[in-house]
């Protein structure tokens, strides 16, 4: 084989494996439904943004654990955006932002619109908290939410005969009206998850307990109320929080920020593994408590 026809064959095969490479990133980005990048070098800042309502903690907890493993993220920014959510997803995201900074990484928090219920619950523990004048923060509290259909079922001459092993196993059924002792039942348990609310935001934010619970009526603060009243630290945008947490994390100048790219799109995986129906499962169907800012519609 000539010297030319021996470039042109390596040339060839060059643009083969690239091929080749290029098919097989689309093909897992495909699969696993995010795209894939490649690891960045030196000292960064890593931006964690929580959007939209909390009720599965695994992908934030998922993140927050690479960037903690990752020596090159000298500190974390969390950027909330949420009404809140599920109680124990709320807890399970507070629970190990607390295991983050025991690590020695600072976390601040960024809040965008809106930091409330479960979005506060999260951010109370961070090391700083950035709100914005007018984010619309707080609303300590729980709620939990039953829909009584009986008087439309009655015109439709529908019953319904339940046999259940216990006088609380039907709680909250929507054939029927609530009695009084299960009132009394489902507000003991509100109350018991409220309390840990409130001690939450008393452990994250230094402030006792009394002080907390007097603010924790379920009301909402603008980002200036909540400065006044000691629920956040600073007022100020989302690059003000991450120069700031440049700086505790020792980083000189201005520092580089480092995102995970969250996926766009369902894919083929979402569909064989169920996770489409967590994606598409409405707001309204999700049953428990929830620490969660919903306005009358």
């Amino acid at each position: 084989m000539t010297r030319k026809g021996c470039i042109w064959g390596w040339l060839i095969g060059v643009l083969a494996l690239l091929v080749i490479f290029l098919v097989t990133m689309v093909t897992i980005e495909s699969l696993l439904g995010q795209r894939l990048s490649f690891p960045s070098y030196g000292a960064r800042v890593g931006l964690l943004r929580v959007e939209g309502g909390i009720y599965d903690s695994r992908q934030i907890i998922a993140d927050l654990e690479h960037m903690a493993e990752d020596p090159g993220i000298r500190a974390i920014v969390l950027r909330v955006d949420s009404p809140g959510g599920g109680a124990a997803a709320s807890q399970e995201i507070y629970d190990y932002i607390r295991g983050v900074q025991k690590q020695g990484i600072p976390l601040v928090v960024s809040m965008g619109s809106v930091a409330a219920s479960g979005g506060y619950y999260i951010a109370c523990s961070a090391d700083t908290i950035f709100a914005n004048p007018g984010t619309l923060t707080g609303s300590i509290g729980v709620v939990m939410s039953f829909t009584n259909l009986e008087e439309l079922f009655g015109k439709l001459g529908m019953d319904f005969e339940v046999i259940k092993s216990g006088e609380f196993k039907d709680t909250g059924s929507w054939n029927r009206q609530m009695t009084a002792d299960e009132r009394a039942l489902l507000q003991e348990t509100i109350d018991d998850i409220h309390a840990q609310f409130v001690e939450a935001v008393a452990g994250g934010r230094g402030m006792e307990y009394d002080a907390v619970a007097a603010l924790a009526d379920g009301r909402i603060f603008s980002g200036r109320q909540a400065l006044e009243a000691g629920l956040v630290d600073c007022l100020g945008s989302l690059e003000d929080a991450v120069k700031v947490a440049g700086r505790m994390g020792g980083i000189e100048g201005e520092p580089r920020v480092q995102e995970p790219v969250r996926r766009e799109r369902l894919t083929l995986w979402d569909l064989l593994t169920g996770t489409a129906s967590n994606l598409l499962r409405p707001e309204a169907s999700r049953v428990g408590a929830h620490y969660i800012y919903r306005p009358s519609k």
